[in-house]
């Protein structure tokens, strides 16, 4: 079990997402203007007003933000925000170096089973690109499957009462990495 640290409002196996606010406005500016990192989300690097009116929570309760924290270290940021009556879209993004150790399957995991038990939600969905094949892979380990395209996302849902766990998996169709 991890450190979870007090305004832990959503605890996984290896994680622990916290609401983002103003606070974290230093963090998130420093990794949304990295280029690097923002390749990994989509898009171009921001100025520090485009991410405090993004991602410090100021789009509530239409987008609603969340830090990722593995112990009690940030690795990530996640939002979702709701598409209709039980059901919304997951938008998620970690840090190069957290990468590759579970964590973003396991903060998806933990996101979903939120959105169904307290929320209710029934169809949860995410875009990667088509070409992310890491996160696509991340992804699938959460739950999620192809449905269909969007341009060049590739449309992946997770129904969260059918949600699995990572010893569940055997999808051909990602293989495991090499």
């Amino acid at each position: 079990m991890h450190s979870e640290p007090e305004n832990c409002v959503i605890e996984g196996d290896l994680t622990c997402l916290i609401p983002a606010t103003e606070a974290h406005l230093p963090l998130l500016a420093d990794w949304f203007t990295d280029p690097e990192f923002v390749r990994n989300w989509g898009g171009q690097p921001l100025t520090r007003e485009e991410v405090a009116a993004k991602y410090t929570g100021r789009r509530r309760p239409d987008v609603e933000s969340f830090l990722i924290l593995a112990q009690t270290i940030p690795v990530g940021y996640v939002q979702y925000a709701p598409a209709g009556p039980g059901q919304g879209g997951i938008d998620m993004v970690l840090l190069p170096q957290a990468q590759g150790k579970g964590l973003g399957p396991d903060a998806a995991r933990a996101l979903v089973r939120h959105l169904h038990t307290v929320l209710g939600w029934t169809q949860v969905t995410v875009d990667p690109e088509a070409s992310n094949t890491h996160a696509i892979r991340a992804w699938a380990k959460a739950g999620f499957r192809p449905v269909g395209r969007q341009g060049s996302h590739l449309l992946m849902e997770c129904l969260p009462a059918h949600s699995v766990s990572p010893t569940e998996i055997h999808d051909e169709s990602f293989p495991p990495r090499a």
